[in-house]
């Protein structure tokens, strides 16, 4: 009896821990698919000509948040010392390729291409969990993965709007995006920077290099000369989008922190599909054809697959040391 009050103590231990993992996961998927749509209306709808300023906007929206948050303590994270340059490495500069070539792959396809070929960043970020983080995961799981991106052939081949510039930047944001969430789960530990402190630095140290980028470039002066900026409707987009852009990089860190960074790419693959439905009905850039629509429905398959395997709790991954022994050391 004490054995079978003792494994479902473990259980009872264990499941509150199932609800910060979903949680999470819908935050971060309910951000993404938000800024996503309002991006698009921003680079595409209203031809905004800037998104390097977009991106300075949503790191200032970030330093400007947790400050202020800092200030009032409401979170908490070091003061700065020379030692948190070294402590973030190579951090900022993913976090400031994903933000560029993320903004401007968006303005450069129609919206279902580029979520499909976002889900490049999945077999990228397993590999990148193996190599730089030691993890295992089972043949199921990585079944799962391959799907996903099976679809995304599937559907890319049949693609009849192709853009050069556009694939490039998108596979680009791929590389970051993979990079920068398994960089993310190794910098959040509590006992370094924690997740506010890997946001806030983040943003601090890469705005004023993207300040420069863009005024060397000429897209800052084509944002300041843009001629909607009396547009209300245009100027509550711009501002919501900068508010988007700190959630999302605030949800990326949380359901990274919560799960795997493979989970949290799997999330965003998921959303992404999602929003290629939505794009067929209301985009107006979708140009059908079976095999597109073929390969999506696959990526879905293959993503609801990993979802359900995620929540069996079998896409755990095989390690010497259980994440889930440290977890609680590490909530910040």
């Amino acid at each position: 009896m004490s054995a079978g009050q003792a494994a479902m103590g473990a259980v009872s231990a264990a499941a509150p821990s199932v609800l910060p993992q979903v949680l999470s996961a819908v935050f971060y998927g309910t951000c993404s698919f938000l800024i996503v749509l309002v991006n698009k209306a921003l680079l595409s709808a209203y031809s905004f000509p800037s998104p390097i300023f977009l991106g300075i906007g949503q790191m200032a929206a970030t330093i400007l948040i947790l400050y202020v948050s800092k200030l009032n303590k409401i979170v908490r994270f070091p003061d700065f010392d020379k030692s948190i340059p070294v402590k973030l490495f190579p951090l900022p500069l993913i976090y400031v390729g994903n933000h560029i070539s993320g903004l401007s792959s968006t303005s450069k396809l129609s919206l279902p291409m580029f979520t499909v070929l976002r889900k490049f960043t999945i077999p990228l970020t397993l590999l990148l969990e193996i190599i730089i983080l030691g993890k295992r995961y089972s043949l199921s799981i990585v079944v799962s993965v391959f799907a996903i991106i099976l679809g995304a052939f599937i559907a890319a081949g049949s693609d009849l709007s192709f853009n050069l510039e556009g694939y490039t930047f998108v596979l680009l944001n791929d590389i970051f995006t993979a990079a920068n969430g398994v960089y993310t789960k190794q910098k959040i530990d509590p006992k370094e920077l924690g997740k506010y402190g890997v946001l806030f630095y983040n943003a601090c140290f890469m705005v004023i290099p993207t300040v420069i980028i863009s005024f060397s470039t000429g897209d800052f002066q084509q944002a300041t000369h843009f001629q909607h900026w009396t547009n209300f409707l245009f100027v509550f987009q711009f501002l919501l989008s900068c508010l988007l852009g700190f959630l999302l990089m605030y949800s990326t860190v949380l359901c990274s922190h919560y799960n795997s960074a493979l989970t949290t790419t799997v999330v965003g693959a998921i959303k992404n599909i999602s929003i290629a439905y939505i794009g067929m009905l209301i985009g107006g850039d979708y140009i059908f054809s079976v095999l597109n629509f073929i390969g999506l429905n696959i990526c879905m398959a293959g993503g609801l697959r990993y979802s359900f395997l995620t929540l069996r709790g079998n896409s755990k991954p095989i390690q010497p040391e259980d994440e889930e022994n440290t977890l609680p050391e590490s909530k910040s």
